[in-house]
């Protein structure tokens, strides 16, 4: 089988081709170049896409003997991510980059060039499964729980999942670290990114929307739920919903951000009790395993990369909207999050949180 390798320069995702190749597969090596060439080299060294990581992506399809390319997708990536994130903070939610990526670049605008080049299939370092049952393809959760990224990928196309491979997805991460270390890989002691890939050197979104002059960035009030004055905020770009430091508003009791209301460009704040819920909208689903929320169901659900799985009941309400019940109050479900559901391994799909009931 011909099938292209995401290579981001990082330890995943180049003993994920490594797998490939070494399974017989003809393997072409891929990493998106994200950035126009005005700003070539002013993405800091930990951050994916950047120069140097793309240098370690080349050496190591060189190592490995495969053909390698960087497809500049610079444009796409402005348009479909980067000004999302922008509007997301101009609404005062907390936007997840990693899943539109996921779905409309790599998933997207990469597996068509890899197409284009004669591919079959594409393939990344995500550690999550396809599994394939009596002719259809679902998303699943990785073996390794701990570094499991099915959250992030939710949103993919359903249509496309016959035509992508996740090779790491039996495997734990130290697993992957110990096969790059026997393999002699150059990224096998490489850090994992964890910024923001488009941001600063030093992973700081908020100098980011500074300097594209995002007008969220104007002082405000930081008040309690019955409207007093506790505090200033620096603008409600800089705070996120579950947010407790950096407030520097004086209280007895720990503060949390609880609410940003960019009408009145307020941040609203109290004790963790108050940022506690047990229902919340969500809307702009992508189903995988299902064709449709036509009934109540119970599933699990996760409202954050980080987040455990809980139990709750999913219930249509409009036109691909819902509301979700939790077994038990989560803590400050974030507008702008994703709420990714799941059975068992299986995603079932997912939407983003448009709101907080109670």
């Amino acid at each position: 089988m011909r099938i292209a390798a995401a290579m981001s320069g990082g330890v995943d995702s180049s003993v994920a081709a490594y797998e490939l190749k070494k399974r017989g597969d003809t393997v072409v090596g891929l990493t998106i170049k994200t950035w126009p060439k005005e700003e070539c080299g002013a993405m800091g060294e930990k951050l994916c896409c950047s120069l140097e990581s793309i240098q370690y992506a080349r050496s190591v399809a060189g190592d490995l003997g495969i053909p390698y390319f960087v497809i500049d997708l610079s444009k796409e990536f402005t348009e479909e991510v980067k000004k999302y994130f922008e509007e997301e903070y101009r609404m005062g939610r907390t936007p997840n980059p990693c899943v539109y990526c996921n779905s409309r670049i790599k998933f997207g605008y990469l597996l068509k060039k890899a197409r284009e080049l004669g591919s079959e299939k594409i393939a990344t370092g995500h550690f999550a499964r396809i599994l394939e049952k009596g002719g259809k393809y679902y998303l699943a959760e990785g073996k390794d729980k701990n570094k499991d990224q099915s959250y992030f990928l939710y949103d993919i196309p359903r249509e496309v999942l016959a035509s992508i491979e996740f090779p790491l997805g039996e495997y734990t991460k130290d697993k992957v670290r110990e096969i790059a270390m026997e393999q002699n890989l150059m990224t096998a002691g490489r850090p994992s990114s964890q910024d923001i890939c488009f941001t600063t050197k030093d992973g700081d979104y908020r100098k980011y929307l500074e300097n594209k002059g995002i007008e969220a960035f104007e002082p405000g009030d930081i008040v309690d739920t019955d409207g007093n004055v506790l505090g200033r905020h620096k603008g409600i770009a800089g705070y996120t919903v579950g947010q407790r430091k950096g407030l520097e508003v004086s209280s007895p009791n720990p503060l949390y951000v609880i609410k940003i209301d960019p009408k009145t460009n307020t941040v609203v704040a109290a004790e963790r009790e108050k940022a506690m819920s047990s229902k919340i909208k969500v809307a702009g689903f992508n189903w995988l395993s299902i064709d449709v929320l036509d009934e109540a169901k119970d599933l699990e659900v996760k409202i954050r990369y980080n987040s455990p799985k809980v139990n709750c009941t999913i219930t249509p309400s409009g036109d691909d909207e819902a509301v979700v019940e939790f077994s038990q109050p989560q803590f400050a479900p974030a507008p702008g999050q994703a709420a990714v559901f799941y059975e068992g391994e299986i995603v079932v799909g997912g939407g983003w949180i448009e709101e907080i009931i109670n």
